[in-house]
């Protein structure tokens, strides 16, 4: 069986601050990434993410570990040697040259004869839906256009892995939206595997195969988008993964595949759970989107009522106590009104609990 297509094994990169502190870009990172697969590298500012991404590219040493493409260690290849395009935040478009150019000038410098660096050309600008910008400059092109040509210059090659750092940052909201499909379409179209860098959730969400949560050069948590979304393993990760709700309990009996939580407010929360310890101390993670109006379930005080056109946003107060309950509503009908009562209801099975302290 043949292993994955980038393989890194232990990677550690540290740096030295101003101050004089040392601290860890990258503290011991485990990584395998398949052939054809497009896994995401989420996170905040200053996890290591990029650090990780521009040490597959070369640009960042490690200090220790492996780095393996097709199994072979790329670790002391110089960035132009090793197998792998990357598409940075700015394009790094060259302004005085047409498109055409930009996209075979990597062609042009290896020396690649001209019938078939334009053949190539041709070809990248045909899969980024360019065939007919090629005589145009950067600066007659629109951000997304500008965007689909730094693919364009970095598929031209036919690279084993592509690495994407932020690509999409720099697009107004809707463009970024329609990008994210057609990146991922083309992603798809290539089989070429791709290494996203974002701190966008939605992105991560929208576009990767597996997503790969880091926080302070570790990684929290790596699975399908699913799975991270809806059975995150720490606080850190169902914090960052969306809104939600973490709601601290108690757990009180279990029975039949089933268990009851005792909230803060002494409510009962119903969850299914096969594992549960009586009297362990856990939290629930209920997302807002699976709360809603019902007969039975989780009673308060609604103290806000935002609306923001299909979704309205409601937080509720407890009956009994406990932090505010986020409610997100798709398609409301009747609006309940800041000050009402309300009764929340759920499907246990959508309730998602952790260790307290996890």
């Amino acid at each position: 069986m043949p292993g994955p297509l980038l393989e890194i094994r232990a990677a550690r990169r540290s740096f030295t601050t101003p101050e004089g502190r040392d601290f860890a870009a990258l503290d011991g990172i485990d990584l395998r990434v398949e052939d054809g697969e497009f896994v995401t590298l989420l996170g905040p500012s200053g996890c290591g993410k990029t650090t990780l991404l521009r040490a597959i590219a070369g640009f960042e040493q490690i200090d220790d570990g492996v780095i393996r493409l097709d199994g072979a260690d790329i670790g002391p290849l110089p960035p132009h040697r090793r197998p792998v395009n990357t598409v940075f935040q700015s394009y790094a478009l060259f302004p005085h040259m047409s498109v055409a150019r930009n996209v075979g000038y990597a062609l042009e410098v290896r020396g690649v004869a001209r019938k078939a660096r334009e053949a190539a050309v041709t070809e990248a600008l045909a899969k980024v839906g360019l065939a007919e910008f090629g005589a145009r400059r950067p600066a007659q092109l629109s951000g997304g256009q500008r965007q689909r040509v730094a693919l364009a210059r970095a598929i031209v090659a036919q690279p084993r892995l592509l690495l994407l750092d932020e690509p999409l940052s720099a697009l107004d909201r809707n463009l970024r939206q329609q990008m994210q499909i057609e990146l991922k379409d083309l992603q798809n179209r290539l089989g070429i595997a791709f290494v996203f860098v974002t701190h966008d959730q939605e992105e991560a969400l929208t576009m990767s195969d597996r997503i790969v949560v880091m926080r302070a050069g570790r990684i929290e948590q790596a699975g399908p988008p699913r799975e991270i979304f809806r059975a995150p393993k720490s606080r850190f990760v169902a914090e960052f993964i969306g809104e939600t709700n973490l709601l601290p309990a108690v757990v009180r009996a279990t029975v039949g595949g089933m268990a009851e939580l005792v909230l803060e407010g002494g409510q009962v929360l119903h969850v299914r759970a096969d594992s549960l310890r009586l009297g362990a101390k856990v939290v629930a993670v209920l997302r807002p989107t699976d709360l809603a109006p019902a007969e039975q379930g989780l009673a308060g005080i609604v103290r806000r009522v935002i609306y923001l056109g299909a979704d309205l946003h409601l937080r509720v107060e407890p009956e009994g106590g406990g932090g505010e309950i986020g409610v997100i509503l798709r398609d409301a009908g009747r609006v309940p009104a800041q000050g009402e009562r309300i009764v929340l209801g759920y499907d246990p099975a959508r309730v998602h609990v952790m260790e307290a302290g996890a």
